[in-house]
């Protein structure tokens, strides 16, 4: 397996890549990830099984678009594929490990406005339309990205309504989940974002500064949609230092109303944890359905 990755490697970069052996380091929850090192270049490699192939192809494709906007760092994607019963990615190294220290996180923030103000070109779907060119994955969950031009429809049906469904599957109950699936055009009324190329899954766990000092984001859940789901995913699990938001809101102040759509963006997340991990996230997600049916 290992000889197949190091000869697409190669291919891909057009330079000769001979790795000494993978050495284990953290890839997120569901995936393996490795290093290879040649004593020159080093490359960050996650493996999963053949079958989730589709994954890791979406994922290269989200991030190549992304670094192509030049306005925030995120690891290069090399190439992908399958080898032997295992499906990976292999992204550029990026030596982790800086202070995340105030202006760096306000660097962070400025650079995802600018990834937010970034513009397709006109003849792209996302320049006028919420959603992206295939589907993708939210953790291991599929995240439904069928292009939609209204964007209260498509959180309605492609974000909310899919997770509650998924939730009924495995037994979850959200009584008043079909009550809230009629209020969503009501609660965005008036709201009109432009599309833009977002994460889609930016928590804690997903940026960090670079040992020089440099912001990064890495392992995106990427499509256009409102920018203010970026923003309210970094609320999710404690907040990111306030140094990010004073740095966002410099380049792109945050619209008003935001305080009360936070809730219903962040509901998707927290459902796709029910739907993921189960225990408690469903009494969470059933506290911010109430709380936005008020």
């Amino acid at each position: 397996m290992w000889d197949q990755i190091v000869e697409h490697i190669s291919n891909a970069t057009g330079e000769l890549f001979k790795s000494n052996s993978p050495r284990s380091v953290g890839g997120g929850c569901i995936n393996q990830g490795y290093r290879l090192d040649d004593g020159s270049r080093r490359y960050f490699v996650k493996l999963n099984s053949a079958s989730l192939a589709d994954m890791f192809e979406a994922e290269a494709l989200g991030v190549k678009q992304m670094w192509e906007t030049r306005t925030i760092r995120v690891p290069k994607p090399i190439c992908w594929g399958v080898a032997g019963s295992s499906s990976y990615i292999v992204l550029e190294w990026l030596e982790m490990g800086g202070r995340g220290n105030s202006e760096a996180m306000a660097e962070m923030g400025r650079q995802l406005a600018r990834l937010h103000q970034w513009t397709p070109p006109e003849d792209y779907p996302g320049h006028d339309q919420f959603g992206w060119d295939i589907n993708n994955t939210i953790g291991s969950t599929p995240q439904i990205n069928t292009w939609t031009a209204d964007w209260a429809e498509f959180w309605r049906d492609r974000r909310i309504g899919y997770q509650l469904k998924l939730a009924r599957r495995r037994g979850g109950r959200f009584d008043n989940g079909e009550r809230l699936l009629e209020k969503i055009p009501e609660l965005l009324a008036g709201h009109r974002p432009k599309p833009a190329l977002v994460h889609g899954d930016l928590w804690g766990g997903n940026a960090s500064v670079m040992a020089d000092g440099e912001p990064v984001i890495f392992d995106p859940a990427a499509y256009f949609g409102d920018r203010e789901v970026d923003i309210g995913m970094t609320e999710v699990f404690g907040g990111f230092p306030a140094a990010f938001y004073r740095g966002y809101n410099e380049v792109w102040p945050l619209d008003g109303g935001y305080e009360r759509r936070k809730t219903l963006y962040n509901l998707y997340h927290i459902l796709n944890h029910f739907n993921l991990f189960g225990g408690g996230y469903g009494s969470q997600a059933d506290r911010m359905i109430q709380q936005l049916l008020r």
